[in-house]
C-alpha cells in the first residue's frame, strides 16, 4: 500500500520508516510533488495534524498521514505545546531549549510530557491516533542524539534522555512510537483483513 507521510522532517521520516515495514510503500511530500509549506494554524496539536493531512488529501488526492507533536510543561501551563518547534521564534532547537530552561529557572516542578497525534486519511476517511510519554525537564542538556527537546527530556523510569538513547531505544518508548504503533496496527488490520 502506498502512503504519503506529510512531512519534510528527515528525523521523523527515519523514525517512522523503521516502523512501517514492507507492507507499506512510504512516499514523502517531494515524492508526490508537494513543495508547499503545510499549514499549522489551528492552535492545537490534533488540529494541526488534521490540517496537514487534509491539505495533502485535498490538493494531491493521496492517502496520507501527518503528525503534530509538542512538549507540554506542567509548571508553564502546557508551554511550549503547539508552539514547540518555534518556541524561541525560530526552528532552532538550541534556542528553543535555551528559552525553555530560562523559563524554568528556579522552578521545582519540572514535570513534562511529549504528545504526538497522527492523523491518517485513508481514501479520504479520517482516523486519529495519540501517543504520550511522561517525564521531567533536566537543568541542562545531555546527549547528542535525537532532535528538538530530546537533550533535556528525561522519560519517567529512565536514567538517560532521549538524546542519550539510540533511535531503537527511543522508538521503543517515545510518544511518536506510541501513536504510530496504534496507527500501524490499524493500517495492517485494513490491509490484511
Amino acid at each position: 500500500m502506498e502512503l504519503c507521510f506529510a512531512t519534510n522532517n528527515q528525523h521523523k521520516l527515519e523514525e517512522v520508516s523503521a516502523w512501517l515495514g514492507d507492507a507499506f510503500q512510504l512516499k514523502t511530500l517531494s515524492d508526490i510533488g508537494c513543495t508547499d509549506e503545510l499549514p499549522e494554524t489551528t492552535g492545537t496539536i490534533p488540529g494541526n495534524s488534521r490540517q496537514k493531512a487534509d491539505y495533502v488529501w485535498i490538493n494531491f488526492g493521496v492517502s496520507c498521514f501527518a503528525d503534530d507533536s509538542g512538549l507540554e510543561v506542567e509548571s508553564l501551563n502546557g508551554e511550549p505545546g503547539v508552539d514547540s518547534a518555534f518556541y524561541s521564534g525560530s526552528r532552532d532547537a538550541a534556542n528553543n531549549i535555551k528559552k525553555l530552561l530560562t523559563n524554568l529557572e528556579g522552578e521545582t516542578n519540572r514535570k513534562a510530557r511529549f504528545i504526538t497525534v497522527f492523523t491518517l486519511l485513508l481514501h479520504g476517511i479520517e482516523h486519529q491516533f495519540e501517543g504520550i510519554v511522561e517525564g521531567q525537564i533536566l537543568l541542562e542538556p545531555r546527549g547528542a542524539g535525537g532532535f528538538g527537546y530530546d537533550p533535556v527530556f528525561l522519560p519517567d523510569g529512565h536514567d538517560r534522555t532521549f538524546a542519550e538513547m539510540s533511535i531503537q531505544e527511543k522508538n521503543a518508548i517515545s510518544h511518536r512510537s506510541r501513536a504510530l504503533t496504534k496507527m500501524v496496527a490499524y493500517l495492517k488490520e485494513q490491509v490484511f483483513s
